[in-house]
């Protein structure tokens, strides 16, 4: 079930939306100013975040910049009254993905929350540093840090989670992680990338009984959202 973060300060809208979205099978959560919107999105996992221009406190363009200047690339379709040619083209530098002018029609709300979910923003392959939830990484020193404390992470461990985040949002199957990440096509058992990834979820997710960022395909293999 997709997650959505609806960042929206209109009581009616915000029903209005939630309701809808919630019957075409997607998981909506709700904030009412920027900063709460923005606490959520970097320290939640959301799959998409419908974001207003106009809001109490933050307004959602400064949102919607410091995401990104926190290396958060979740899919941002902005929403707002604002319909210059100039707002657009504002909000689309700050970062986001797609921009809709109220009012709009929910079909087309729809379709464009679909065609984001499609996309998976790849990350740079000179990127330095990645963030999801609580964690951060930093490619360059190759150290991981969650909650601002470093974690004792093994070589591979790191090199499965950058594989990981390279290729968020696809299934990847044992022996696609055992060719690319230990660097040979077989071994007598595919054991060994499910004892690495839980360790990393022991060390990396809150609930590691419910990982919110390493998920089993059961069946297929794993992937990772974040």
């Amino acid at each position: 079930m997709p997650r959505v973060l609806l960042v929206e300060d209109e009581p009616g809208l915000v029903m209005t939306l939630t309701d809808r979205l919630a019957a075409e099978g997607y998981d909506v959560v709700s904030a009412t100013d920027g900063d709460t919107g923005l606490q959520r999105a970097c320290s939640e996992v959301f799959d998409v975040v419908l974001l207003d221009g106009m809001l109490p406190g933050r307004d959602g363009f400064d949102v919607c910049r410091t995401l990104r200047q926190r290396n958060v690339v979740t899919p941002i379709l902005m929403l707002t009254a604002r319909g210059q040619v100039v707002d657009r083209v504002v909000g689309l530098k700050l970062g986001a993905d797609d921009y809709l002018v109220k009012p709009f029609e929910m079909t087309e709300l729809l379709a464009r929350v679909e065609a984001l979910l499609r996309r998976v923003p790849p990350v740079p392959a000179q990127a330095e540093a990645y963030q999801f939830g609580d964690v951060h990484i930093d490619f360059r020193k190759a150290e991981v840090r969650r909650l601002g404390q470093l974690i004792d992470v093994s070589a591979r461990e790191f090199k499965l989670l950058k594989y990981f985040i390279e290729h968020r949002g696809a299934t990847l199957s044992r022996d696609e992680l055992l060719n690319q990440v230990w660097g040979y096509h077989a071994m007598p058992s595919t054991r060994t990338v499910d004892v690495h990834i839980a360790w990393l979820r022991q060390k990396l997710e809150l609930n590691p009984r419910r990982p919110e960022h390493i998920h089993t395909i059961h069946g297929l293999g794993y992937k990772f959202s974040g």
